[in-house]
């Protein structure tokens, strides 16, 4: 099953481990087993394998709140890659990566702070989100801080503010770019993506599908004025060929 969800959808794959295992229409796996976390985890370079336990917060990480300054459970070095994970409840704020990283068939179940940040320092950096999926956040799902890209594709989401967000008040900020590729996104929800447009951020979207959001209360795509102290200012939303990049044919309902 491990060689598995590497291969398939998110949702193929969830329907496979956990058959009729359901949240307002997603669906996620069964773990195997659970792991308390009372420290981070720090993963280098090279890959940890969780062999979907369900990872949770105890002591500092454990209090379920939405601290700007929670610890994660798991911190990615420059060149890790997180695969066969279950998140629970709490989940701090989830994983950090601190440079080019990807996260293969990673799940939270109750997103904390929020499910990952992407942090570093180089323009050239990636970080890959590659099935899995994130269901009750509140606010943000992945958090976008550092420059580089992140690309999240095979990916359900479920119960959430922002799936995406380029940080509106990093007192650093930078460019920023994200690509999301078959996404399936479960109302409620808020928006996809947030991006800064004063910064030159780009958002790219394809076989997007929007489920349960008849009167498409659920942003594509939001632009805002980034700024770097203060709270951004929100200047629009939809496609324009610039930074919101998609059409009506990239975009599903049903």
């Amino acid at each position: 099953m491990k060689k598995l969800a590497t291969t398939m959808s998110a949702v193929a794959l969830a329907a496979i481990l956990a058959p009729g295992a359901q949240a307002a229409g997603s669906t996620f796996p069964t773990p195997s087993g659970t792991k308390p976390v009372s420290a981070t985890i720090k993963v280098p370079a090279g890959t940890y394998d969780g062999g979907m336990q369900r990872f949770y917060g105890t002591g500092s990480l454990g209090s379920g709140g939405q601290g700007e300054d929670q610890g994660p459970i798991f911190q990615l070095a420059d060149g890790a890659t997180l695969k066969n994970v279950v998140l629970g409840a709490p989940a701090a704020d989830g994983v950090h990566c601190l440079g080019t990283c990807t996260l293969t068939n990673v799940w939270w179940e109750d997103v904390g702070e929020d499910a990952a940040t992407f942090k570093g320092t180089s323009s050239s950096q990636t970080m890959t989100i590659s099935g899995g999926g994130a269901r009750k956040a509140s606010d943000k799902v992945f958090q976008h801080n550092g420059p580089g890209t992140m690309i999240v594709r095979n990916f359900q989401v479920d119960d959430f503010g922002k799936l995406y967000r380029s940080c509106g008040n990093c007192k650093t900020q930078h460019k920023r770019n994200v690509v999301l590729e078959n996404i399936t996104a479960f109302s409620p929800g808020k928006a996809l993506v947030g991006i800064n447009t004063n910064y030159g951020d780009t958002a790219r979207f394809s076989r997007i599908t929007v489920v349960g959001d008849s009167s498409r209360k659920i942003a594509i795509c939001d632009k805002y004025q980034g700024v770097t102290s203060g709270e951004p200012k929100k200047i629009g939303t939809g496609s324009d060929g610039t930074n919101c990049l998609f059409t009506s044919s990239d975009i599903t309902y049903r």
